[in-house]
């Protein structure tokens, strides 16, 4: 897919999917997980835009191998065959290495790329527009940038951002993490009718934002229930407030859950303060969900932990009994 045709798919409205990465219990990818995994999720494009991403902070970026990455990449494109837009997560710390990666990324066939900001080093605002110039230069796809203070430690500012816009044409959208809406709106109305801003914290953060003009969000529910990501997006973009209501008082049950979860396994270590991300135990939440839906779950990788066999019980009662979700064949 062209970068202007992917822009224009992320611009009309679209759920991204940031894939879980199922391991094993020795720690190795489980490989046909993911197969199966992203077979479910094409086969569920008939319902509304979809598009994958893998490899994101969702799916443990941080804790797979280089060789690794290519292998999720390679795999999930190969999955996918052109039926779903695929935007790999292909972050570094360092400008060369992003851009390998996404080369890499562009060379076995995907849509996109997402970038989030520079990591660890923090760069000065020429540096993160050299960083982004680099990598959209590097590739003939489209470059979706992750503007995301939670891991990155900055934050991209609306002057980079439109100078970025201005001085390349392969960046399709950006995946908005700001816990702050009054910058959220700023930026969209900057650049919100040049490319699409997405909300990048999830349903909850989407609904609360939609009337201001996200053009859709990314999601770790639709990992297993993209029916129901994809009609709360149509009830969000529609301006159905009421339907998006009750789309949400539906996840109250398992977010409460969550939030009981990360309390139970914390303190975090986390010094950042709310509304930032303070505990991932709702990743270990999703991949048990996964597993007793008969798709690949799996494990979570050191230094993140598992949903301990204890606390399954009531998850399951929020996935068979209040939700009626099915077993996946």
């Amino acid at each position: 897919m062209r970068p202007e045709k992917l822009r224009e798919f992320l611009m009309n409205g679209a759920v991204l999917v940031v894939q879980l990465t199922p391991f094993k219990k020795d720690g190795s990818v489980d490989y046909e997980g993911l197969r199966k995994n992203t077979s479910f999720l094409v086969e569920k494009r008939h319902c509304g835009p979809l598009a994958l991403v893998p490899v994101g902070s969702t799916g443990e970026k941080s804790s797979v191998t280089d060789e690794e990455w290519k292998r999720i990449v390679k795999t999930v494109v190969e999955v996918a065959d052109g039926k779903i837009p695929v935007i790999p997560g292909a972050s570094h710390s360092g400008t060369m290495a992003a851009a390998e990666r996404s080369k890499f990324a562009e060379d076995v066939g995907a849509d996109g790329v997402m970038v989030v900001l520079p990591y660890y080093l923090v760069p000065e605002e020429e540096g993160l527009y050299l960083h982004y110039k680099q990598i959209a230069d590097s590739v003939n796809i489209g470059v979706l940038i992750y503007n995301n203070p939670d891991v990155s430690k900055i934050y991209m500012k609306i002057n980079v951002l439109k100078r970025i816009i201005e001085n390349t044409s392969n960046i399709v959208g950006v995946k908005e993490n700001t816990p702050y809406i009054p910058t959220l709106y700023s930026e969209i109305k900057a650049v919100g009718d040049r490319i699409p801003i997405l909300q990048g914290r999830g349903e909850w953060w989407f609904a609360s934002t939609v009337f201001l003009g996200v053009k859709g969000y990314i999601s770790g529910y639709a990992n297993f229930m993209p029916e129901f990501c994809i009609d709360l997006l149509k009830a969000g973009l529609n301006g159905d407030f009421d339907e998006l209501k009750k789309k949400l008082q539906k996840l109250d049950p398992f977010e409460e859950f969550s939030a009981r979860i990360c309390q139970k396994y914390g303190p975090s270590t986390s010094i950042l303060p709310y509304p930032f991300v303070g505990s991932y135990m709702t990743y270990g939440v999703f991949k048990a969900t996964m597993d007793m839906l008969g798709l690949a779950g799996g494990h979570m990788r050191l230094p993140l932990l598992d949903l301990k066999d204890e606390d399954k019980k009531e998850l399951k009662d929020i996935i068979f009994e209040k939700w009626s979700l099915n077993i996946v064949k």
